[in-house]
């Protein structure tokens, strides 16, 4: 497109940032540093003292350079680490704490000496957390002070857990968690009640005094807070704004992560861009027409000049080129016909007319994400005499909560004394299970049973859903793909035999059509690694050559907390408000997800009040584009393999 990398694009920028293609090769070229400063403090016959960051971040940091230890004899027999924090109060065994964390990723696989690992304590009595804090200050310090430090960055801004607040100047310390981190961490907890609600910290001060500082942030849900991070005033609002007066700071991000920044969202806002792509002249139209209030149409040639577009004008010759152009591709986006229409000029249109009859495949990642994200094309695609397979990626079962199990398990005790049905066996099964639940403490895994009875539960609320859109059962298909059967937050890697059950399905339906989620918000996160399964199958089917690929098109879903922003749809399917309730009621279907999820994240609406708020919202900025007014708006875009 052009070079926006560039000094002049950068300027707005207070720290130093680097944009990857990818999370994986942020966290390769971070890893090669961490690697190289190791080595180089080897050769020199010093120490290295490294800080060091949990959470989803430096997964992949922490994976390289495990590989490095075992394939390239990377020796880490010099390295003394400081982790950044620890949940206050925490033993060390749990599953949430951050020295099982670091063990588990990184200590137990490479030769680091255990007396040079340190990790705040979160076993300790309250009063002696000072003195340990102040201890830990001064072992830093009798090592020389931090030569790398690696940071996140959450969504409050904090560094550590400097939460909103905290002073430049602070020390490692103990502190109370901000709300919005509690509802980022609830779902490792299994609830935001179970999440501590304090932790000891790293200070302000301490990073500071790092030699050199890395941040990493990956995936959308990143972007917001790293503009303000990067491009914002110093505020104790947001603590990572204190890196603008770290001379050696680098943000490492990857493109989901860097969207927000302005030479990314808004280049021609600071120099003249070369106008070759379309959804870069789509996003400046649409920011235009929403920053004056005026319909597309209505936009003229001084609007575009005093707004940084000139080069712009000059390119089209007149506002009104670029105005009816853009309005035109944007009111092709809008169908009513999300399967095609039969017997209708396709030229223009998002899908193929033909065949009059398609099959359809819908990937659902979890088991209500479906009725969720595109409930009303589901739909729409039934009522239109489509052939709707629907395909439950994975069981589910974590986001299930203990009384459901209970609820359920009682039913089916109580059917049995009713039609007398083996009840002292049934009555027995529900006494251990009972008895398990009772003694389980909040994050224990659920042994394989309990796993299974909870994706029953889901399985069922499936089928509901289901049928109610009206899908007949043999067109319903449950993968449960092993990478998300541990039980645990934490899911295994992608595998072949995840890509292998795809293609088999693929291979089963040779579908026209796939819907798929689309949504990269967490780059560690289970939609990501459904869409990668999904994808990786496609292209081993193409090179296997297989021919229905030939003609199926992709169409990616966002979930519920977000929609592709309007430049990037490339599918619109208006709702009317009576498809709209019906889409309601099929959400209602998964009554366990219902009033309170296991996994809300940190929006306190139900699944189906974010669902009508986002259709709503795109309606609504398609209206005020000035393109027709429609009650709600699923929007989709495209995938090209």
């Amino acid at each position: 497109m052009f070079n926006n990398n560039s000094k002049a694009f950068r300027r707005k920028e207070k720290i130093a940032t680097n944009i990857f293609d990818s999370s994986d090769a942020a966290s390769l070229k971070i890893a090669n540093e961490v690697a190289e400063l190791i080595s180089e403090k080897q050769s020199q016959n010093r120490n290295c003292v490294l800080g060091l960051a949990t959470g989803s971040s430096p997964i992949k940091v922490y994976q390289e350079l495990v590989r490095k230890h075992k394939e390239e004899g990377l020796s880490f027999i010099n390295v003394h680490t400081f982790n950044l924090d620890e949940y206050y109060p925490m033993a060390r065994e749990e599953i949430q704490s951050y020295w099982n964390f670091m063990h588990i990723h990184l200590f137990d696989h490479v030769d680091i000496p255990k007396s040079n690992i340190h990790i705040p304590d979160g076993t300790l009595d309250k009063s002696h957390v000072t003195s340990f804090c102040e201890d830990y200050e001064q072992k830093i310090d009798d090592l020389g002070g931090l030569d790398l430090q690696i940071l996140g960055i959450g969504r409050t801004g904090h560094i550590g857990f400097n939460e909103p607040g905290s002073g430049l100047g602070s020390p490692t310390r103990l502190v109370t968690l901000d709300y919005i981190t509690i509802l980022d961490a609830s779902g490792d907890f299994y609830g935001e009640e179970n999440v501590p609600i304090k932790a000891i910290t790293m200070g302000i001060g301490t990073i500071m005094k790092a030699k050199r500082v890395i941040i990493m942030a990956w995936g959308e849900g990143k972007a917001s807070i790293v503009q303000k991070a990067v491009e914002g005033q110093v505020s104790d609002h947001v603590p990572a704004t204190y890196l603008q007066g770290h001379d050696n700071t680098t943000f490492f991000l990857d493109e989901a992560s860097g969207s927000a920044l302005t030479r990314m969202q808004l280049p021609w806002t600071l120099g003249p861009c070369e106008w070759e792509d379309k959804i870069l002249i789509k996003r400046a139209t649409i920011w235009l027409s929403q920053k004056l209030e005026k319909p597309i149409l209505k936009l003229t040639n001084r609007d575009y000049s005093e707004n940084g577009m000139s080069d712009l004008i000059t390119e089209y010759d007149d506002a009104y080129n670029i105005n009816i152009e853009i309005f035109n591709i944007l009111q092709r986006t809008i169908t009513g016909w999300p399967g095609g229409k039969h017997g209708a000029d396709d030229t223009h249109r998002p899908e193929r007319a033909n065949p009059k009859s398609k099959k359809c495949l819908i990937f659902s990642p979890h088991p209500d994400d479906d009725v969720i994200s595109m409930g009303g094309t589901f739909i729409r695609l039934h009522e239109q005499k489509h052939d709707v397979h629907v395909a439950f990626q994975t069981s589910g079962n974590i986001a299930v909560f203990d009384d459901e199990v209970l609820r359920f398990t009682d039913f089916v005790k109580d059917f049995g004394k009713l039609f007398e049905v083996k009840s002292d066996l049934l009555e027995n099964m529900f006494g251990e299970i009972r008895n398990k639940l009772d003694q389980k403490k909040p994050g224990d895994i659920d042994d394989d049973r309990v796993r299974s009875i909870k994706g029953l539960i889901r399985r069922g609320e499936s089928k509901s859903a289901s049928r109610y859109v009206g899908i007949k059962d043999e067109n319903v298909y449950f993968m449960d793909m092993p990478f998300y059967e541990t039980g645990a937050v934490k899911k295994n890697d992608l595998s072949q035999l995840d890509v292998d059950i795809t293609k088999e399905l693929l291979r089963k339906t040779k579908p026209h059509q796939i819907y798929a989620a689309g949504d990269l918000s967490d780059p560690h996160g289970t939609h990501r690694v459904c869409l990668k399964a999904i994808t990786t199958a496609l292209d081993q089917c193409k090179a296997e050559g297989d021919k229905w690929i030939e003609d199926c098109y992709v169409w990616l879903y966002k979930g519920a907390w977000q929609e592709w922003a309007i430049e990037d749809i490339d599918m619109a399917i208006p709702l009317s408000p009576e498809e709209l309730l019906k889409k309601r009621k099929a959400i209602f279907k998964h009554q366990s997800q219902k009033d309170r999820p296991v996994f809300p994240g940190s929006d306190p609406r139900e699944f189906w009040q974010r669902s009508e708020d986002r259709n709503h919202n795109t309606a609504k900025v398609y209206d005020q584009l000035g393109l027709a007014e429609y009650e709600a708006i699923e929007g989709f875009k495209r995938y090209y393999f």
